[in-house]
């Protein structure tokens, strides 16, 4: 339980589930909550001021593992080791770095992360996962009825399970993506992940900068973000854009009535677009996974050309 004079740090840079519940959590408690910067320039964090923020009466950090808004990808690892350094708890977002690169919980060293099985191409299914240890420790509220072990006494009520099928599906998927990758239709499913997430981040780093590039070659795009194709490691290829000559909904619809399918506004990311200073309006978001091709990349490009010309 939290208390006058704790601390809880969250970042501008996340969707707004990953914030505005431990804010008011926070407010309830009457605790404090520290606010990390970004860098405006590049919609990256600023660790130093991350860093700054945690002190021994920090008791939970939460961050994104990238942005669903302008795809940053953060240094997880660190920021947990900060947080455990300081004898805090972690917390990940990791909805949308899911479907772009593998989980790795044991590397990460968090202590909750949370996801959605919607983004890795799946129903919409979330799931936490925590340490043991503090699974067991804390209270769930629950009926007396449920189940007082693991993972029972999480999970209240009956489970959605056709939609746990549909969570297995794709990621049975995913695997065999992995195992065609890897000319292995043997391969374990883990070890099947791992190739198959390597070679989608690789393809989708391609994409990407494909994307980058051809944006700033168009007359008066902005680009919210990391463009630089050499810091392409860092980012995701979710990119977020701006035109001077056209609203973000102007320019989705638009898009949408030649056939490319955006989305427009601040996409519940809004600590960040309100950081950025583009509200109301928001951004146009274009989000590229493994089965986008160059081509389409291509004709999106020439599409948004002859739009803004």
């Amino acid at each position: 339980r939290w208390s006058p004079g704790d601390e809880v740090v969250v970042t501008r840079l996340e969707h707004d589930a990953n914030f505005t519940p431990w804010t008011l959590a926070a407010q309830d408690a009457g605790a404090t909550v520290r606010y990390v910067d970004i860098h405006p320039e590049d919609c990256t964090l600023n660790l130093e001021d991350f860093r700054s923020k945690i002190n021994d009466k920090t008791r939970l950090v939460a961050v994104g593992c990238a942005s669903n808004a302008v795809g940053t990808i953060n240094p997880v690892k660190q920021i947990c080791g900060w947080a455990k350094e300081a004898g805090a708890m972690s917390f990940l977002d990791a909805v949308h770095y899911a479907p772009h690169a593998l989980m790795d919980v044991a590397d990460w060293g968090c202590d909750f992360l949370a996801a959605s099985a919607y983004k890795f191409f799946g129903p919409h299914v979330g799931f936490l996962y925590g340490r043991r240890e503090l699974l067991e420790s804390i209270r769930p509220y629950k009926l007396r009825p449920s189940s007082d072990d693991l993972p029972g006494k999480w999970m209240t009520g009956t489970q959605n399970h056709e939609g746990i099928a549909g969570v297995l599906a794709a990621i049975d998927y995913l695997a065999d993506v992995g195992r065609t990758q890897a000319g292995d239709h043997a391969l374990p499913r883990r070890a099947a992940l791992r190739q198959a997430l390597a070679a989608i981040q690789n393809y989708e780093r391609g994409l990407a900068q494909r994307l980058l590039a051809g944006l700033a070659a168009i007359g008066g795009v902005k680009i919210y973000g990391i463009a630089a194709a050499d810091r392409s490691a860092e980012r995701c290829p979710t990119v977020s854009i701006t035109h001077p000559n056209f609203t973000s909904a102007e320019l989705a619809e638009r898009l949408g009535r030649r056939g490319f399918f955006v989305w427009h506004g601040n996409y519940y990311a809004l600590p960040l677009t309100s950081a950025l200073g583009v509200e109301p309006e928001g951004m146009v978001r274009i989000g590229l996974v493994h089965y986008n091709t160059a081509d389409e990349v291509d004709r999106f490009l020439a599409a948004l050309a002859e739009i803004v010309k």
